[in-house]
């Protein structure tokens, strides 16, 4: 622990933002349904103001802006700085700037903003209550790209009316035109602000706490299927800490990424291009080597398991050299397809061959996964 004359001082504007908006949630909602009917239009425009705001920093701020992986048009910029400005969690400039260090310094407790190796509280709100790192405040260095967006350059100079008019005009408005003004202010304001806040925040802390890693144990980001629905696809974190610039978190189709499908959507219409996605067969080999080097570590710790080593070895490599082939045929019919000669009656070698590795991949792979089961149990 910090000796107390040692710690950074305090942010008194941050620590009454969020004391006083949690307590009012935590005490007005109860106390308002206690005493007036439920509002479902009121609570239908909640949903829809907290979708917005957490997708504005998901698909705005985390995606596109500070890893880039997709590009978009004016219009969907707009609209995201403005969801920023929404969800009250500072400029899209310095929002990119404490991500990237994060992402440059993961789990350095001298670098990382929010260090999940500091502890729960202080990765999940407490790096925001103390001035920790004072210089990352001004320094936007890491972001020269975005200093070249005039909509980034924009709200980062007038963030402070923006937020203003977004958090008070907006549930002011919903307010006039419904006739519940108090319960605007208090729902679409006050708890959809709480809400906005923690489940992102979620994403610092519990998302390094909580769930699996699949892909690498280089740092503590874990992968979560109930953080990705509290988070819009997001807690997939293992994933995107080792393949960040994949506009997907969710990589599966049943993976819960609303993300990733309104990225998707919008692609059709025009309004995002660009959408940078890592290859099937990167994936599946990163995902083997974590698999590989888990084993491997857990038969050393073991006597008299040499055979096994060698075992685990040579499938390991089996299934390497078979994904690599797979995936290079593959590639060679996906060309021929789009050129409409994979039907051609010079190429039935060719698909012959494909479906043959296809097969010995097949085969492979449930030969690993018995391996894997069978040694892990």
């Amino acid at each position: 622990m910090i000796p107390q004359q040692q710690k950074p001082p305090i942010i008194w504007l941050n620590v009454t933002l969020f004391t006083l908006t949690f307590a009012i949630a935590v005490i007005g909602v109860p106390l308002y349904f206690y005493f007036y009917t439920l509002d479902f239009t009121l609570i239908f425009m909640t949903i829809m103001a907290f979708c917005y705001c957490g997708l504005s920093i998901t698909a705005g701020y985390h995606r596109l802006w500070a890893h880039q992986s997709y590009q978009a048009n004016r219009f969907l910029r707009v609209i995201f700085a403005l969801g920023g400005a929404f969800a009250l969690q500072n400029s899209i400039l310095h929002w990119c700037s404490d991500h990237r260090i994060h992402h440059r310094y993961v789990d350095n407790n001298l670098k990382d903003p929010y260090s999940a190796k500091m502890g729960f509280f202080y990765s999940h709100i407490g790096w925001m209550l103390r001035r920790y790192q004072a210089s990352r405040y001004h320094d936007y260095s890491n972001c020269a790209d975005l200093q070249q967006d005039p909509i980034v350059v924009w709200q980062h100079k007038y963030y402070l009316i923006l937020a203003a008019i977004m958090n008070i005009g907006v549930p002011i408005t919903i307010g006039w035109v419904f006739g519940n003004m108090w319960g605007a202010l208090l729902f679409v304001g006050v708890l959809r602000l709480v809400l906005s806040h923690h489940t992102t925040f979620f994403i610092n802390s519990l998302a390094h706490k909580w769930g699996s890693q699949p892909y690498t144990d280089r740092n503590s980001a874990r992968d979560n299927g109930l953080i990705a629905w509290l988070t819009f696809g997001e807690g997939y974190h293992n994933y995107h800490h080792i393949f960040e610039n994949d506009y997907r978190n969710g990589i599966r189709w049943w993976q819960f990424d609303p993300t990733k499908w309104l990225i998707k959507s919008c692609s059709w219409l025009g309004w995002t291009t660009d959408l940078k996605v890592i290859s099937a067969d990167r994936i599946e080999k990163t995902r083997a080597k974590m698999e590989f080097t888990r084993l491997e570590y857990q038969l050393k710790t073991l006597p008299n398991n040499g055979a096994r080593l060698l075992q685990l070895q040579y499938e390991y490599e089996a299934l390497i050299s078979k994904i690599s082939d797979y995936y290079q045929v593959k590639r060679r019919l996906i060309d021929l397809r789009q050129k409409k000669l994979a039907n051609d009656y010079e190429n039935f070698e060719f698909m012959q061959q494909y479906e043959s590795i296809k097969h010995k991949l097949k085969q492979q792979r449930r030969d690993w996964k018995y391996l894997v089961q069978q040694y892990t149990v």
